[in-house]
């Protein structure tokens, strides 16, 4: 087994349990180990303080496994960890008729870069780390062991992989391969996945809990969805008794989809009017042309995805959340969220006061949001608290 040894004073966070050592705090390497092996790593007094993958490529060179030095890295540690996942969620849906789930969040679960997502008798899979896809043989092998499923699907086909050294994925690793749409229930509800081509794993299954509060601001409202993807908000929304529901999306397919969901659920059409276009763009249209609306919703992608970014993120959010106060009516609701782990939840806050500022709004936060419950954040991992949304009151 390979050996990484810290240089002085670089161990504190390992004893704090963070499970990502950078190359800086490295000082040696020993025995060349492969991409995605098992490694020990030691203090530089010699102390053995844990068991991670190797990722030659990444500024993370390691992810911690384990901090127990005699636990063994092997089929059965991961037996164990997907089974103690799965107990934490069980009972958790079954009981509000959710069929669609994360049951491996990555760090947060103790499997550092590995996702794990339930669409009704598929699991979808990604593999983000060098350390994951080293065993990813046993660990789909536990998966068909642990959760009954028809087929098991990858969709690595993502950018982040490539900070490991590892190429896109995606396709059937094992049994059925899933239908073009996944019908799944999400408690009163039912929707269409993608799960071969659609954003994330097919679902933002993390904003679940914050789609279902809509619901108590929609009655008899007028809702603007804004970055609609497969419209799960306008469907809670309307669930709600929404009067006039309207959608925004870049994508006019995506748009198709959300129609499609619309549909299945049996909803008035005739309420709904679906936009495809720039929302940027769109806003400042309804802006010009003085429109009104009593609840909006700002769902947009990942803004910033490094450090870098983070002040020209922060006018991006400035600016979408400055329009949509000014489309608000007096008492109008404002569901505004970012999803950008390099946005801390105090520096959004910020952001969204400077625009409740500029567009001389007095405005409330009335309830905070984060990410649904089978998306956990483990404490010594603080990194996994990414998403952050404010429920806001603006007069």
């Amino acid at each position: 087994m390979g050996k990484v040894i810290l240089k002085p004073s670089r161990e504190k966070s390992v004893l704090r349990r963070h499970p990502w050592i950078f190359s800086g705090a490295i000082k040696n390497i020993e025995s060349n180990p492969r991409s995605g092996e098992t490694v020990e790593v030691f203090s530089t007094n010699g102390k053995l303080l844990g068991k991670g993958s190797y990722s030659p490529h990444s500024q993370i060179q390691v992810r911690i496994w384990t901090f127990d030095p005699a636990e063994e890295i092997n089929t059965d540690f991961f037996h164990e960890r997907i089974r103690l996942a799965l107990k934490m969620r069980e009972g958790f849906f079954s009981a509000k008729k959710i069929t669609a789930y994360r049951i491996i969040n990555s760090e947060s679960d103790g499997i550092p870069g590995l996702i794990v997502d339930r669409y009704g008798d598929f699991l979808v899979c990604q593999f983000l780390s060098a350390g994951a896809e080293f065993w990813k043989t046993e660990i789909i092998e536990q998966l068909r062991l642990l959760v009954p499923c028809k087929g098991i699907f990858n969709r690595s086909d993502v950018d982040v992989r490539s900070k490991e050294g590892l190429p896109p994925m995606s396709g059937t690793l094992w049994g059925e391969e899933p239908p073009e749409l996944v019908e799944i229930e999400e408690a009163e509800l039912r929707i269409l996945v993608d799960i071969k081509n659609g954003h994330k794993t097919g679902l933002y299954l993390d904003q679940r809990e914050n789609r279902m509060a809509v619901t108590e601001f929609s009655d008899g409202k007028n809702v603007l969805n804004c970055f609609a993807y497969t419209g799960g908000f306008a469907l809670w929304a309307l669930h709600g008794g929404a009067d006039k529901m309207v959608n925004i999306e870049s994508s006019a397919s995506l748009l198709s989809l959300a129609q499609k969901n619309i549909e299945l659920n049996c909803f008035d059409s005739s309420k709904v009017e679906n936009i495809a276009g720039d929302v940027f763009q769109i806003l400042r249209k309804f802006r010009d042309e003085g429109k009104q609306f009593d609840v909006i919703i700002l769902d947009p992608p990942k803004f910033a995805e490094s450090a870098s970014q983070i002040q020209k993120a922060s006018r991006g959010y400035k600016d979408i959340n400055l329009l949509a106060f000014k489309l608000l009516k007096a008492g109008g609701i404002l569901f505004t969220f970012s999803c950008s782990g390099h946005i801390s939840h105090d520096l959004f806050q910020k952001i969204v006061a400077d625009a409740a500022l500029d567009a001389d709004k007095n405005v409330q936060i009335i309830r905070f949001l984060n990410q649904a419950a089978d998306h956990p954040i483990a404490l010594n991992f603080p990194e996994g608290r990414y998403l952050k949304g404010l429920v806001c009151n603006a007069h």
